[in-house]
């Protein structure tokens, strides 16, 4: 007696993942490895719960292009803190929305001091990265919100924690709202040595 083939299990239509952590090359690694799986799966939506202090620009900048460039609707969600580069990768969302009485916190770029000589060359290289890196994450922000060239720019002096108020008035999110996910749906938890 033959049984029939079964037929594939069709991929879930949405898939929570919750990313609360630093940006860095072990944590980008982590989420680009999930949301490639997602993709590998044809999963249609995903929502990004996410929660970090910020991080590496670098890893920060890749995960906002690779998060864009995947084939399915990426929601992004900030349940907590989303601060510094977090902001850009948290951009990378078709629709974004924050949960009440979280916050964002934008600043500009800086560099970390240890045992550095400091000569002329070195400070205005130093400078012109940062001035660099202002210049792409700056473009992220006026591409994806309603902010202009000179609030950016403020932003990166101010180093203000912002609300979800403001959030909204900025277009940096499209509603604040509690995340609810959807009962039966995956939820993968990326954890993280600390």
């Amino acid at each position: 007696m033959s049984t029939a083939p079964q037929p594939p299990t069709p991929p879930p239509p949405i898939v929570y993942v919750s990313f609360s952590a630093e940006i860095n090359a072990n944590t980008t690694e982590s989420l680009l490895a999930t949301m490639a799986n997602c993709a590998n799966q044809n999963v249609a939506e995903v929502c990004l719960m996410i929660s970090t202090p910020g991080g590496n620009v670098m890893n920060g900048m890749n995960l906002y292009n690779v998060l864009k460039a995947m084939p399915f609707k990426l929601t992004t969600h900030n349940v907590g803190n989303v601060d510094s580069i977090g902001n850009a990768v948290f951009l990378a969302g078709e629709h974004r929305y924050a949960s009440p009485h979280s916050t964002f916190i934008f600043h500009g770029v800086g560099f970390d001091v240890q045992n550095t000589r400091f000569e002329e060359s070195k400070c205005r290289e130093t400078l012109k990265s940062i001035l660099t890196e202002h210049k792409r994450i700056g473009t992220i922000i006026r591409e994806r919100t309603n902010l202009q060239d000179k609030a950016v720019r403020a932003l990166f002096r101010e180093a203000q924690t912002k609300d979800t108020a403001y959030a909204l008035s900025k277009g940096i999110i499209h509603d604040i709202r509690e995340v609810k996910i959807t009962p039966g749906a995956p939820v993968v938890s990326l954890v993280f040595k600390r």
